[in-house]
């Protein structure tokens, strides 16, 4: 079976990078428009309603009209790759190693993860899911992206000029992902949220610390590494790192290549009284497009890892 699939904003970054992983699917057919076409309501409206599957690489705003421009009883899904939607009552929140892939595969509507919520719902949610961290502690996330997350805008800008090697942003303390990480995490608080951006196309570290003599309830370091690694150990797309190696350093590459899993990790002090959460990955891969290609997968009933960039595990 041929799946019609619509990805209305396909020019942006991850549009491209959707239609890269779909390019050599035999599964799919792609509903294309002209580029005048893409700026008529009629044309995306007429596009929306035909496909099976609708992709919205939009802004929020944007995303918002697209979905209402879907005629009631149509037979379109969507996946929505902004952060209008994630949430929003009636839209199933497309983390399917948090979910359930059954979840997905049954939802209409489901909303892509954000980047940065991926990295730190994978690592937090499981934990304090099952007690293993408290809910009512006021996490701190500490996180560097590859400059590819703020768009068109924000790649030229680093390409215009170069000498930019770092930039702190967030800085009002009030990004959009915050009601999505403390939502999706269960938690009573917002985190302390510090996103920055460094000199690189693509790639993210997240790094919750936690100082565990200071939680009460928190279990020990090795705990909290045993139970993600029970978690996600039915999980394609997400590796949970041993501890019987030390680790020096964690690297973001330049001209890294796309990948779409997830690496997490667990350091802790000799002492036992601190530990970071860390999360490695692809802000285009698991962090957008991948994951979108995931949950396509998923709603047509096709392997889950079908057309990813996965590295050797």
């Amino acid at each position: 079976m041929t799946h019609r699939v619509f990805i209305d904003g396909a020019a942006g970054t991850t549009g491209l990078e959707i239609a890269d992983r779909l390019k050599d699917r035999t599964e799919f057919e792609l509903v294309r428009l002209g580029d005048e076409q893409r700026k008529d309501s009629g044309a995306r409206r007429e596009a929306l309603n035909e496909c099976d599957i609708a992709i919205l690489c939009l802004p929020d705003d944007a995303a918002r009209e697209a979905v209402e421009l879907v005629d009631p009883g149509s037979r379109t899904r969507i996946i929505d790759a902004s952060s209008a939607h994630r949430t929003v009552e009636g839209w199933c929140y497309g983390f399917p190693e948090l979910l359930g892939q059954d979840r997905i595969a049954n939802a209409r509507r489901v909303s892509n993860p954000g980047c940065y919520p991926t990295g730190f719902l994978a690592l937090v949610a499981p934990l304090v899911r099952d007690g293993l961290l408290p809910a009512d502690w006021p996490y701190t996330v500490n996180a560097v992206s590859g400059y590819s997350g703020g768009g068109k805008a924000l790649i030229e800008r680093f390409a215009t000029h170069c000498d930019i090697a770092f930039r702190a942003y967030g800085l009002g303390l009030n990004h959009k992902h915050l009601p999505e990480m403390q939502q999706h995490a269960g938690l009573a608080h917002p985190p302390v949220f510090s996103p920055s951006v460094i000199a690189a196309m693509r790639g993210m570290i997240v790094d919750v610390p936690l100082p565990l003599e200071a939680m009460d309830g928190a279990r020990s370091g090795g705990a909290l590494r045993d139970a993600l690694a029970q978690f996600y150990s039915e999980a394609q797309l997400v590796r949970v790192q041993g501890s019987d190696e030390p680790v020096a350093e964690l690297l973001l590459h330049e001209g890294a290549e796309a990948w779409d899993s997830l690496d997490l990790w667990v350091f802790a002090s000799d002492d036992g009284s601190q530990a970071r959460l860390v999360a490695r990955l692809d802000n285009l891969g698991k962090g957008a497009s991948g994951a979108a290609v995931q949950n396509l997968n998923l709603m047509c009933g096709l392997s889950e890892t079908a057309g990813l960039h996965l590295p050797k595990f």
